[in-house]
């Protein structure tokens, strides 16, 4: 179990990696220029923010993997991760376009697995 909650680190690694490319990708220079400054300043806040949870979430797997497994904190920290990427799901369907079956799909799978990565160690033991 030890090697998934290190798979579950590397996952979100991967999502602040892809976070810190929003100011890039989306073209938020552009885009969000056409928000007012409150909206525009929350925005960018709360990416910041959550680059910040998802590094701090893969340095409490990669360092704590053992008390993450076996301390009631832990298992705590463990579902709470696993819900973060449940709910991430759930606001799939409410805030962004479904273009499709194949676009649900991956987007289920995708955050789909942050959900099983975190929840396997708590209940497979």
């Amino acid at each position: 179990m030890k090697i998934i909650i290190y798979l579950g680190g590397l996952y979100n690694l991967a999502f602040a990696l892809f976070h810190i490319g929003f100011w890039k990708m989306l073209k938020w220079n552009e885009a969000l220029e056409k928000l007012d400054l409150m909206n525009r300043a929350v925005m960018q806040t709360l990416n910041v923010h959550l680059i910040y949870y998802l590094f701090f979430v893969t340095f409490a797997c990669i360092a704590f993997p053992v008390e993450l497994m076996n301390t009631k904190l832990g298992n705590a920290f463990l579902l709470s991760c696993s819900l973060f990427w449940l709910l991430r799901i759930v606001n799939q369907f409410i805030f962004f376009e479904t273009n499709g079956f194949v676009s649900v799909l991956s987007s289920v799978i995708m955050f789909g697995i942050g959900v099983v990565l975190f929840a396997l160690p708590v209940f497979k033991k």
